[in-house]
């Protein structure tokens, strides 16, 4: 396996990254929060097969909340009402099992708190000195808490959520609108932005925006995939992304 350089990124005019499963571990309290929600889902309605993290990385990670779930539900021929943002977590609806996966993820959160990866935050320590400009582009609505959580949020000049993406009506991940709008929101072209994702989906959104540089970060989704959905070079930690660094 070739082993090119790494992109510069503290020389980049602009970077972007995802939430969770790049800068903070939060992706494997989501993980566990969907595995409980579906794994009642399915036992209550007798859905088969089985729940399991392979469903996750194919249907859920990276998308917005409801859109996981009216992809994975599809996944197994299972059609139920979408509903509306405001169901209550026990509604049998698409917001309604949503919002009780967010339910269960926000009392994780918020008993056990969160700390960044400590190669992410030596990165983000590395490239605020070096006064480049950095975003956030999440399909998480629990961004700014996660952000906040984790110490990290006076790093990023902008920010780009689940909040935003209901409120701008931005298309889920894969579909390019976040990462555009994150690039336009930083004010840089997306041609010489650089993205750092773990998800396919978040892979596949910002190579759809035109990024010039999209690092695929390996927390489980598997090189392959990555570089299929578009990723450029792949890390298994960002601290291989500081100065004087290879990779894969």
């Amino acid at each position: 396996m070739s082993t090119p350089h790494l992109p510069d990124l503290h020389s980049a005019p602009g970077v972007l990254f995802d939430l969770d499963g790049v800068l903070t571990p939060t992706a494997e309290v989501h993980m566990h929060a969907w595995q409980r929600v579906f794994d009642e889902v399915f036992e209550r309605w007798g859905i088969e097969p089985a729940y399991t993290d392979a469903d996750y990385y194919a249907y859920v990670d990276g998308k917005k909340r409801y859109d996981g779930v009216a992809s994975l539900l599809r996944s197994r021929n299972v059609e139920i009402p979408w509903g509306h943002v405001d169901d209550a977590p026990e509604a049998e609806t698409v917001c309604g099992v949503g919002n009780r996966k967010n339910q269960a993820f926000a009392v994780s959160l918020r008993s056990d708190g969160i700390a960044p990866y400590p190669g992410s935050l030596a990165l983000l320590e590395s490239l605020s000195a070096a006064s480049v400009p950095m975003g956030v582009v999440s399909s998480s609505k629990n961004a700014e808490e996660v952000l906040g959580s984790a110490g990290i949020r006076d790093f990023f000049r902008i920010v780009v959520d689940g909040v935003v993406a209901e409120r701008d009506q931005l298309s889920s991940k894969p579909a390019p609108d976040m990462f555009l709008e994150g690039a336009r929101m930083l004010g840089v072209a997306p041609a010489d932005a650089i993205a750092v994702e773990d998800a396919v989906a978040g892979v596949a959104s910002a190579a759809a925006a035109g990024y010039g540089t999209v690092v695929g970060v390996d927390r489980g989704a598997g090189e392959a995939a990555l570089r299929a959905a578009g990723a450029t070079c792949i890390v298994d930690d960002l601290a291989h992304l500081l100065p004087g660094e290879t990779t894969r």
